[in-house]
């Protein structure tokens, strides 16, 4: 795991745990009739803020939106559950994980469906928008472990991508 000199002491994984609800209405819905993605996009950022700025003990904001993928639609009179934790941190930015589940309105007896999955990275910010030292994450379970393992993975896809985008553009 990445040393943080500068930053207050870590927080374990569960810390950062937030979950966010809400039935989805006429007022979400497209053409189609199912839930906008767009509105399921605004409410990964919220759960993801809400456990980016709760790890980071102040404000975090949105740097990136690693990964979303819808997997199933999402209809009116659904209730929506979007689970949120922070997976990696470095030394300003740091990875939220996000599942989001949906508890049919006509099968309430059934487990709810994952409806999406999605990865995003935030940055802690002072006052003055610049970024601040965040505080390390510390992984309690195997799953936090793999959590970490595979957020690095993605980091680093990250970090290669951009590097080669510059060198395209350079050349």
């Amino acid at each position: 795991m990445t040393d943080h000199p500068s930053a207050p002491a870590g927080k374990p994984t569960s810390y950062s745990r937030v979950t966010l609800s809400r039935i989805m209405t006429a007022v979400d819905v497209n053409l189609y009739g199912t839930v906008h993605g767009g509105v399921l996009m605004k409410f990964v950022d919220d759960v993801a803020g809400a456990a980016a700025a709760r790890h980071s003990g102040g404000t975090a904001v949105t740097a990136s939106i690693d990964e979303i993928v819808f997997s199933e639609p999402v209809r009116v009179g659904d209730l929506v559950h979007a689970h949120a934790q922070v997976n990696w941190t470095g030394n300003t930015s740091m990875e939220v994980g996000v599942k989001v589940v949906a508890e049919r309105w006509d099968s309430a007896e059934d487990e709810p469906v994952r409806v999406a999955t999605a990865y995003l990275v935030f940055v802690g910010v002072d006052v003055g928008g610049a970024p601040r030292p965040v505080r390390p994450v510390l992984p309690e379970t195997p799953e936090d472990e793999r959590r970490y393992r595979e957020a690095e993975i993605r980091r680093a896809h990250r970090l290669a991508r951009r590097r080669a985008i510059q060198a395209h553009r350079a050349g």
